[in-house]
């Protein structure tokens, strides 16, 4: 039997449920998949189901094992001396940044210890974060391939070693085609051959949006809603800007953010300095069963990340027929299409965002009036139409999951090996 060793950052997460899915998908064909987590998850992400929990979490390190895992790096330098050279003399990171990946070299050596014995044929982690070094250390130690999930952030913000890990990997799946080129671009003596799109995707169920026009409410009030991690990446300061300008203009209008993390002070301090504690409410983590009412409330579902691959709430929100609006960046194009499955803003610039907004709340009302303006009421049907079909299409997850395993598996699984449940058609190619 395959087994490979699915390694994640934090492992499960309620915000990346991808991973999850991944190793099930695996699993049902076959694999037996090593479930670990660089982390403890948090309490809410916690599961009852066992089979979705980690084997192995890394942190925190016993002693012992930490003075075990220094030994094996001394038994097996020679493996890993060009991962040492690459951190120690080469590149233009600095001290800091040095200093992490030796500490993270040492975490590998303990998820390899930790490996040691369980018959592991291949490493796959996912995100190209600190855990990717850990899992590549891993490798290297175990005489194992590599293998890593790219996204967004990992690729275009902190992609520190991101050379050295592209070299050492068997092959890298990415979220986008737009992150595909921009890896191939960055990274010319990569070869293309080894840098896969993978899709992300989410459930596409037959009822989703029909009932959910995305209208005004009754009291006329413009309702946004966001969903995202309160960290710097995500940008929600730049929504209450918006939102300051919105209440300047006039607007009655709602914005509510799902969500929690490190940058919730500040974002509290930002409303209360905007005056709009009234209008913008931080609704901290919110559970997946509870999400539907949000979506349903949403005259326009916002995202105004910084940096992003393809996100999951703009697909739950269009597979629902709402109406997005999305920073023109990254993979995210490939998702929106502009004045087609929704709307797209000029990346930084408030003005362009609040535009947008405007024009979306003089289609909702116009929508609203009876009889509705036909123009406004085709335009935004059209584009929930477009967008249920573009999800259900191009970002279905059941059928992206399957993509995801088949790609997998022709590239880890040798071809004189067979699994139990492998399709018989990749067995023709």
């Amino acid at each position: 039997m395959l087994t490979v060793a699915y390694l994640a950052n934090q492992f499960p997460s309620a915000v990346e449920p991808y991973v999850t899915d991944e190793i099930e998908e695996l699993r049902r064909r076959g694999v037996r998949v090593i479930a670990g987590s660089v982390r403890k998850a948090p309490r809410e992400a916690e599961t009852s189901d066992r089979a979705c929990l980690p084997e192995i979490v890394l942190q925190p390190l016993r002693i012992m094992v930490l003075v075990r895992a220094l030994l094996l790096c001394v038994r097996r330098l020679r493996q890993i001396s060009p991962l040492l050279d690459r951190v120690v003399l080469r590149g233009s990171e600095g001290p800091i940044e040095r200093a992490k990946a030796l500490l993270h070299t040492w975490l590998g050596a303990c998820y390899a210890l930790r490996l040691e014995g369980r018959g592991v044929d291949h490493i796959h982690v996912h995100h190209g974060y600190f855990g990717s070094w850990v899992a590549l250390v891993a490798a290297r130690l175990l005489n194992v391939n590599f293998s890593l999930t790219l996204h967004g952030s990992d690729v275009l913000l902190r992609a520190a070693y991101l050379d050295a890990k592209l070299a050492a990997c068997a092959f890298c799946l990415t979220v986008s085609d737009y992150n595909r080129r921009y890896i191939l671009d960055r990274y010319p003596a990569v070869d293309p051959n080894k840098v896969l799109v993978s899709r992300l995707g989410v459930e596409v169920n037959a009822g989703d949006g029909v009932h959910s026009s995305g209208r005004a409410s009754s009291s006329g009030i413009f309702t946004l809603v966001a969903v995202g991690r309160l960290c710097a990446v995500k940008d929600h300061a730049f929504l209450i800007r918006a939102c300051a300008s919105l209440r300047q203009r006039g607007v009655h209008f709602e914005c509510s953010i799902a969500g929690d993390g490190p940058g919730r002070r500040r974002l509290q301090a930002l409303i209360r300095k905007c005056g709009l504690k009234q209008q913008v409410a931080l609704l901290g983590y919110v559970r997946r069963e509870r999400m539907n009412s949000l979506y349903d409330q949403a005259g326009v579902v916002v995202l105004t990340s910084r940096s992003e691959g393809i996100p999951l709430v703009l697909m739950e929100a269009m597979a629902r027929g709402k109406i997005v609006l999305a920073p023109a960046i990254t993979g995210i194009p490939e998702l929106v299409i502009p004045d087609r499955t929704g709307f797209l803003y000029e990346a930084g610039s408030l003005d362009d965002f609040v535009s947008r907004l405007l024009l979306i709340r003089s289609l909702l009302q116009a929508q609203d009036w009876w009889p509705p303006r036909i123009a406004a009421s085709r335009q935004l049907n059209w584009m929930r139409h477009a967008a249920r079909v573009q999800v259900r299409r191009n970002f279905n997850r059941k059928k992206n999951l399957e993509c995801f395993a088949d790609l997998f598996l022709m590239r880890v699984v040798p071809t004189t090996q067979s699994l139990a449940h492998e399709n018989f058609a990749l067995q023709q190619i």
